[in-house]
């Protein structure tokens, strides 16, 4: 049990420690990664930081309804576009 603690606390303290989401700053490069499976939707919003490294601002994952299952695979990544924009 005590070795578990310790990896417990070792796991929170990295949790705690590391930048998980950059906050936006509009006047840096900004990109946005999107996914398209049949049933769902990802994106990603990065930013560019500092250290010209990439870090994420925010996610969005969804399911897509009866119909959106029905689009074509372009008019899918479109949908995952603009519903990571407006997130």
């Amino acid at each position: 049990m005590e070795k578990q603690e310790e990896v417990f606390r070792e796991l929170k303290k990295r949790f705690i420690k590391e930048l998980v989401l950059a906050v936006l700053d509009l006047d840096k490069k900004i990109k946005i990664e999107v996914n398209t499976l049949d049933y769902a939707i990802g994106s990603i919003l990065f930013m560019e930081y500092k250290d010209e490294k990439w870090r994420p601002v925010a996610y969005l994952s969804k399911s897509l309804n009866k119909i959106e299952r029905n689009y074509k695979i372009h008019n899918k990544e479109m949908l995952a576009v603009i519903r990571g924009l407006e997130n």
